[in-house]
């Protein structure tokens, strides 16, 4: 660290700064909690996605016990065919976003399957788009919490670090401008004194 220089210019700069990071701070402060905001809404559409997700399996679990039925063969009955991913800028934090998804249900014949089937595909189709959602709510909340990190260490930097230590910087030097001036006065009284006293003698 570079040492302090203790003189008028050094003291204007120090104050310059001083006002530069307490006009920057509040704005600092006012991201953050935006950014704290905005990852509490991410996180409660994960846990209703999730909840969703709950729902569809006790669903199943109490209305389609038949699911057991190994006879019946449910497999690729629904495919994911296509999932379009866009971002969104969320005060400053790049988010992805869930643009478009097709899940396809396998065409089966429907008199050659039991009628549950169809509430299996449309159960299992709605889990499908459900994860895929999970997924995308899951990264846009951890690249919140990363964002409100990154926000509240350059809070702190300003608030807790630069102001204190500007402030501090300040102090020092306005007191070792104010023993010189003090000294100086005393200097100039004294020779004032000595040229006095030379005159006269």
């Amino acid at each position: 660290m570079a040492k302090l220089q203790l003189s008028k210019s050094a003291l204007a700069r120090e104050q310059r700064s001083l006002k530069t990071y307490q006009r920057f701070l509040p704005s600092l402060d006012l991201k953050r909690q935006q950014v704290m905001a905005e990852q509490a809404k991410a996180e409660k559409a994960l846990a209703n996605t999730r909840a969703e997700i709950e729902k569809f399996r006790k669903e199943a679990g109490e209305k389609l016990p038949m699911l057991a039925i190994r006879e019946v063969d449910l497999t690729d009955l629904v495919k994911l065919t296509k999932v379009k991913l866009g971002t969104e800028n969320v005060v400053g934090t790049r988010l992805p976003k869930l643009e478009e998804i097709e899940v396809e249900v396998r065409p089966y014949a429907y008199m050659g399957r039991p009628q549950w089937v169809d509430r299996t595909a449309e159960i299992l189709r709605d889990m499908l788009e459900l994860r895929i959602r999970v997924q995308v709510e899951e990264r846009r909340v951890a690249l919140l919490r990363a964002a409100v990190k990154t926000v509240t260490q350059r809070v702190n930097l300003f608030d807790k670090v630069l102001i204190p230590q500007t402030q501090g910087n300040i102090k020092r030097i306005r007191i070792y401008l104010s023993d010189m001036e003090t000294a100086a006065v005393a200097r100039s009284k004294i020779a004032k004194k000595k040229h006095a006293a030379a005159g006269a003698a």
